[in-house]
């Protein structure tokens, strides 16, 4: 049984956690910013491939306490580096700290990967050559006020990083960060789901490989395949399984929309490089009901959820602070019946909207704080009064 920990979003450990068991994780224990867990290479292998959520999947290789630098360079040069992986492969440290007394993360940093370059010397008269770029291995480190932990990645790429050549647009929603907007919204295949600020079609995308059952992975690499332990005919099972599990490609009740034509097409692009173009319902339209045609919902009800603008210019400030009520406009005067979650970083505009929300979920994309709003749009919304803060 190995000891491992897996990344996600914060405000996601929750449905990370339910990731992991679901693929036979076993003492799951949350953690913000993640999950430890305990399994076998095959629940590794599976956390990679299945788990919408994750990040990266970390095997933990050391322990221990410390009070100077050259304590951790202990640690590392103690460890069988050239039992894990070969010396040809590339290597990058990375580190992340919780008061951590010491006075250099960097020069921490540089001594772990010289401890990891002197054991390759030592036993086979070879080092490794570092790569910042794209490392066959990543080696990352975790310091507390007075412990090291040591890690060796298994997922090489961060997992949101589905493996399909995406059409990107500025500022995009990380693939699990959106597969968990959608678990937070309580969509599931068979509710009409619309996005009508699709963008590159994030949402879209994630959704329409739920509905058929895609595990998120199958269509990348993986940095376990890298390591020396690494069981092929065991992964070879493992993809296998999930390949059979996935259901012929339908059109579904997801619908996009974008008032940008652009927008539009890098969505179409992704959906095809994704194989699921005819899965999905693509439009241009404005939620605004104004040039070019408006947005018409789907059906009587279902799932809306957008991601839309915000600015850090005042000029950018000033047309959202205008552009914001008339979302809420829309809501009110088309999706009665609907429940609409909006992903927004700034805590203010979503208030000229006039709709009470339900719910607001604290989530982060990256470092910036977030909240997913959800309002549940009611027959009458629009009448005096009914809808203030």
């Amino acid at each position: 049984m190995e000891s491992f920990f897996a990344t996600c979003p914060r405000g996601l450990e929750a449905l990370l956690a339910e990731d992991l068991t679901l693929v036979g994780a076993n003492t799951v224990a949350i953690v913000p910013g993640g999950a430890s867990f305990k399994g076998d290479w095959v629940v590794c292998y599976r956390a990679n491939l299945e788990s919408r959520i994750a990040t990266r999947v970390l095997w933990r290789v050391a322990h221990g306490r410390y009070k100077r630098e050259e304590d951790i360079f202990n640690l590392a040069y103690s460890l069988p580096w050239h039992t894990w992986f070969e010396v040809r492969r590339t290597i990058r440290v990375y580190m992340t700290a919780i008061r951590c007394p010491l006075p250099s993360l960097d020069f921490i940093t540089l001594r772990i990967k010289d401890a990891i370059c002197d054991r390759f010397r030592t036993e086979m008269d070879e080092r490794p050559s570092v790569n910042t770029a794209a490392p066959d291995i990543r080696i990352h480190t975790f310091l507390t006020a007075d412990e090291v932990t040591l890690y060796l990645d298994t997922s090489g790429d961060a997992l949101y990083m589905r493996g399909y050549k995406y059409a990107s647009v500025e500022a995009p929603l990380k693939e699990n960060l959106a597969a968990g907007i959608l678990r937070l919204a309580g969509w599931q295949p068979g509710i009409p789901l619309l996005d009508p600020m699709c963008g590159s079609g994030t949402f879209l995308i994630e959704a329409a490989q739920i509905a058929h059952n895609i595990a998120p992975g199958l269509g990348r690499p993986f940095g376990f395949a890298r390591l020396l332990n690494f069981d092929e005919a065991s992964w070879h099972r493992i993809r296998a399984a999930a390949e059979a599990l996935i259901k012929p490609i339908v059109q579904q009740e997801i619908y996009g929309s974008d008032i940008d034509d652009d927008m539009i097409a890098r969505s179409r692009q992704n959906l095809a490089a994704a194989k699921l173009d005819t899965a999905v319902h693509l439009q241009c339209a404005n939620l605004l009901h104004v040039v070019p045609p408006p947005i018409q919902p789907p059906a009587t009800e279902g799932v809306m959820v957008a991601n839309p603008p915000y600015g850090v210019r005042l000029d950018e400030l000033d047309k959202l602070a205008r552009f914001y009520p008339k979302i809420g406009d829309a809501l009110k005067q088309n999706f009665a019946g609907w429940r609409c979650y909006l992903f927004s970083a700034d805590p203010e505009l979503p208030k000229t909207m006039r709709l009470k929300a339900s719910r607001r979920t604290p989530l982060f994309n990256g470092a910036l704080e977030c909240r997913l709003l959800e309002y549940k749009i009611i027959a009458g919304s629009m009448r005096p009064g009914a809808v203030k803060e």
